[in-house]
């Protein structure tokens, strides 16, 4: 199991379930909350290794929560968020955010193919429908390191 910790701070359930049944699918813990004062307190009692973030929170803006976060916690927030004018990226960003990524009205769910049953039960289970599936095979390439620089490089590409 992986031992990363996920907080996901959305207040639309059907995304939460999303994001929720995505990291399930990828053996990560996570934490949710629904508003940014929930948000706050989940990231003080909790110390979640990142954050995804919706801007659009019932109680406070995500900016908000952002610039409280910031003044004692450096953990890693990337805002997902259906606002895409500029402005509100640049807001989030130069409150401390550290990456930005737009919600679209579709989501990429990536899995092995011999777990797509699976995660397509865990969807539905979720209540967020299926609309259609596309399926790309990506080749997997296998390369056994020896050289103690390559296995810290990649040590810390992965620490990143």
């Amino acid at each position: 199991m992986n031992k990363t910790l996920i907080l996901v701070v959305e207040d639309d359930k059907s995304v939460q379930n999303l994001m929720v049944t995505t990291l399930k699918a990828h053996e990560y813990r996570y934490l949710t909350a629904m508003s940014g004062e929930t948000a706050i307190l989940e990231t003080s009692s909790h110390n979640p290794d990142i954050i995804l973030l919706d801007l659009g929170l019932p109680d406070m803006d995500g900016v908000d929560v952002i610039r409280k976060i910031r003044t004692w916690s450096d953990t890693p927030i990337i805002v997902i968020s259906a606002r895409s004018e500029d402005a509100d990226k640049v807001e989030a960003l130069d409150a401390g955010a550290d990456d930005f990524a737009e919600e679209e009205d579709s989501y990429e769910v990536l899995t092995d193919p011999n777990a797509f049953e699976e995660v397509r039960k865990a969807l539905e289970d979720a209540g967020v429908p299926m609309l259609s599936a596309e399926v790309t095979m990506i080749p997997q390439n296998y390369v056994e390191l020896t050289d103690e620089t390559a296995i810290k490089n990649l040590q810390r590409t992965l620490d990143l």
